[in-house]
């Protein structure tokens, strides 16, 4: 191969650019060496191919930013190499350019430019512009490819935004969500609040006027019992008011704490009820279903308020009929080496053993489709069945339940009634 040789043309300056591959393709040897040796440079990787089998094999293993093909070849030559190259999605982006030791007849560059080339270098090979055109598509590719990454990165930038924009409507909704509830809550809390204090201000005014008309008939000892009676209702259902909104108040700051302990369970359901007793007699009574001692590490504090907060929900919806409630042992396999314990009522080592606490009663029920909206903070049992509060006793009793590594389930059948279904581990929680 022929050469004019002018002094080599330094690399472009500034930071390292990518680098590129350039392919030159040739039957001869000597030619390959002598045009690799031409167009080499530090950022530039030449791969070289004597067939134009050769030539698609690699073709379609790397990404070009050139092919220099020569046009007479035996076999496939270079303008049949280039067609296959066109008719391929994967190499039809490689710009061509024929090396040809022919004259500049007006037919063979028609026949290379139908066949994809993009110029024609004829030999003998002028050094200075093979290293230009060289140059010149290298720098091509490189501007391609800078350009493909803006675009990814434009894309993955329009991404992110598209998700943010998406992640700031849902904060939106979750923020005019929470004014709703905190509006609502301020609304139920008034009210809540009010009514028992209310009730609390006419007695105490009540009092007053027997006293200031020297009436003391109305504070005759059963009399004076029914009062004392009354205003702790009140004050008690005031304090379970404010408990359920400093609990809610935990609850969404992350707070609720429980300090488990050895406590026994079943002691724990039958102070319950015990405290309850007139309310319960009033609608009938109370059917208890417990072993003697059921010992678990848990919150004793808060498994009374759970088992509070159910006592006071089938008393509020159980239409004035009996109540019934049940505790068992569930569950378990025993620990190689330890015996299980003959009363399962007592904790044993029944590894995955479970408390079950059920409150049954026997009122208005609740549909299928609200059996999972009542566990929601201010749901309540609506319609001319309705009874007060915050609609926050059943959504803190699941708080406390799943922070002790339980469950609760409601199976309600309207006009029947509801069973809610309390599951603990005996362990403890996690």
């Amino acid at each position: 191969m022929n050469l004019v040789q002018p002094p080599a043309l330094p690399a472009p300056e500034g930071p390292p650019p990518a680098r590129a591959q350039v392919l030159i393709v040739d039957d001869r040897a000597e030619n390959l060496l002598a045009l690799e040796a031409l167009i080499r440079r530090d950022d530039i990787d030449v791969l070289r191919a004597r067939s134009g089998d050769a030539a698609l094999e690699l073709v379609l293993l790397h990404d070009f930013a050139l092919a220099l093909i020569d046009v007479q070849m035996p076999g496939m030559n270079g303008f049949e190499l280039a067609e296959l190259m066109r008719g391929t999605a994967r190499t039809r982006h490689i710009p061509i350019v024929f090396v040809t030791a022919g004259g500049r007849e007006m037919n063979a560059a028609f026949k290379g430019y139908e066949t994809g080339a993009v110029d024609f270098l004829h030999k003998p090979l002028d050094a200075h512009a093979v290293r230009s055109k060289v140059n010149v598509f290298v720098e091509l590719y490189r501007q391609r490819v800078a350009l493909r990454e803006q675009l990814e990165a434009l894309r993955r930038s329009q991404a992110e935004q598209e998700a943010l924009l998406c992640e700031l409507r849902a904060t939106q909704d979750q923020l005019r969500l929470a004014v709703r509830i905190r509006d609502d809550f301020m609304s139920m809390a008034s009210h809540e609040l009010k009514s028992p204090l209310t009730a609390l201000r006419l007695q105490c005014q009540l009092r007053a006027r027997h006293l200031a008309r020297g009436n003391l008939d109305a504070f005759a000892p059963d009399k004076l019992e029914r009062m004392v009676a009354t205003d702790g209702e009140l004050v008690d259902g005031l304090v379970r008011l404010i408990d359920d909104m400093l609990d809610i108040s935990r609850i969404r700051s992350g707070k609720l704490s429980i300090e488990p302990a050895p406590c026994d369970f079943a002691a724990i359901v039958r102070r319950v009820a015990e405290r309850f007793a007139e309310q319960l007699r009033g609608c009938g009574g109370c059917e208890l279903a417990l072993p003697d001692s059921l010992v678990g590490r848990w919150d004793a504090m808060r498994l009374e308020q759970v088992t509070t907060n159910l006592v006071t929900n089938a008393l509020r919806y159980g239409g004035g009929r009996p109540i019934a409630m049940r505790l068992a042992v569930e569950g378990g396999t025993q620990d190689e080496g330890d015996a299980m314990p003959a009363d399962r009522s007592a904790v044993g080592s029944a590894v995955g053993a479970r408390a079950v606490l059920t409150v049954r009663d026997h009122g208005i029920g609740i549909r299928k489709e609200d059996c999972e909206r009542i566990f929601q903070p201010f749901e309540r049992v609506t319609g001319e069945h309705g009874r007060g509060g915050l609609g926050l006793g059943l959504y803190i009793v699941r708080q406390i339940v799943e922070a002790h590594g339980g469950r609760i389930d409601v199976d309600s059948v309207p006009g029947e009634g509801s069973a809610f279904r309390v599951e603990l581990p005996l362990a403890g929680p996690r």
